[in-house]
């Protein structure tokens, strides 16, 4: 987890710098960054709390956004399925992107892992100590932070580096592209839609994909 929490450390402080200069008091800021613990569908919400956007849009916004947490513990299923309840939900709070790709990717290799779940742990708890620090030097120091450091690039950074290895698969690669394509040109939509629709147009596009490359695999019709 070493190599990749700086980027998460600074997409924090980005996201806490953001929650600070939309307008939430501090209190709200602090209540947010813990009880939500999803970094896009903060800033992809964000703009619409200062836009004064409906309450119904912020909510499928943040929902549509987070959506891929459904396929991360799908992935997770095995490691979760035989926990207690109060397990499984502080295990799912913990879901994060980084974390997710590289339980994966260590599962993958030998030897391997004597317990699972306590290795999931151990890395998604270093995860969310780097994000909640980041995100809470930014709430705090947001009214100095300038503009000039580029902290947007950094978390931009961050999120590519998880992009990248993804590209490897055809339904996630597909939906990538289209996703961007489609949030460039309904970029002009109000209170920030073209992102929500790109997103809905991208995940559709992966899944669909995703589901006839399983029925040729298995010779289905």
């Amino acid at each position: 987890m070493l190599p990749p929490t700086l980027g998460v450390l600074a997409w924090g402080l980005v996201t806490g710098v953001a929650m600070a200069k939309s307008g939430l008091t501090l209190t709200q800021s602090l209540l947010m960054t813990f009880l939500s613990y999803a970094g896009s569908a903060q800033l992809a919400t964000l703009p619409l709390i200062a836009a004064n956007a409906p309450f119904w849009l912020m909510l499928v916004t943040a929902t549509i956004v987070n959506l891929r947490f459904v396929v991360y513990v799908a992935g997770l299923r095995d490691m979760l399925e035989t926990r207690p309840a109060w397990q499984r939900v502080a295990l799912g709070y913990l879901v994060g992107d980084i974390t997710f790709v590289l339980y994966l990717a260590r599962l993958s290799r030998a030897p391997p892992v004597a317990n699972r779940a306590a290795y999931y742990l151990g890395a998604a708890t270093l995860n969310w100590t780097a994000w909640q620090l980041g995100s809470c030097i930014g709430i705090f120091s947001a009214s100095w932070i300038p503009a000039a450091w580029g902290l947007e690039l950094a978390g931009s950074l961050a999120l590519i580096a998880l992009l990248v290895p993804l590209c490897t698969q055809r339904p996630a690669l597909a939906g990538i592209l289209i996703a961007g394509v489609v949030s460039l040109l309904a970029h002009g939509l109000p209170l920030k839609l073209g992102m929500l629709c790109g997103t809905v147009v991208g995940i559709a596009v992966a899944f669909r994909l995703d589901q006839r490359l399983r029925r040729a695999a298995t010779g289905a019709p």
